[in-house]
């Protein structure tokens, strides 16, 4: 397993594999239409994830030869936008190595402290972490999501 910049070729595969993590994680968590909602599956596209953008940072955990995850480091709002996990490979350690790379990015261009908005179903993980809780929120889109923030130094 290991972690690299994603590349115009991986956006390929990031629409599903964004909609199989929602649809994996999100029940329990959501409604059914709000699932439904946030996986958007068949609405995304490659497009939809800007990774060779300089403003955006992404990158991809490969695993046993495919992309197991992929996370999102919007520069200059000082956020991890995005850490998801393909259900095939949770639980072996991809969203943590994706996290950690994201955070050391952000050290590395002297970022001292990271917001995310965290679905509910990840708040545990971004605890795990070091994320503090600040408040609950609504995401753009309208689902229900903490409002979370770590500091690097």
């Amino acid at each position: 397993m290991y972690v690299r910049l994603a590349t115009p070729d991986d956006a390929q595969a990031l629409p599903d594999l964004h909609s199989d993590a929602v649809e994996a994680f999100g029940p329990g968590h959501y409604t059914p239409e709000q699932v439904d909602r946030w996986s958007s599956r068949g609405e995304r596209t490659p497009e939809g994830y800007p990774v060779d953008e300089p403003a955006q940072h992404f990158t991809v955990c490969v695993r046993d030869g495919e992309v197991a995850g992929f996370g999102h480091l919007a520069i200059e709002a000082e956020a991890v936008h995005a850490v998801y996990v393909h259900p095939d490979h949770a639980r072996a350690g991809v969203g943590s190595a994706l996290l950690a790379e994201l955070e050391g990015f952000a050290r590395g261009r002297g970022v001292d402290t990271l917001a995310l908005q965290s679905s509910l179903n990840a708040v545990g993980f971004y605890e795990q972490a070091g994320y503090d809780r600040l408040h609950e929120s609504e995401s753009p889109g309208g689902l229900p999501v903490v409002e979370m923030r770590k500091h690097l130094a």
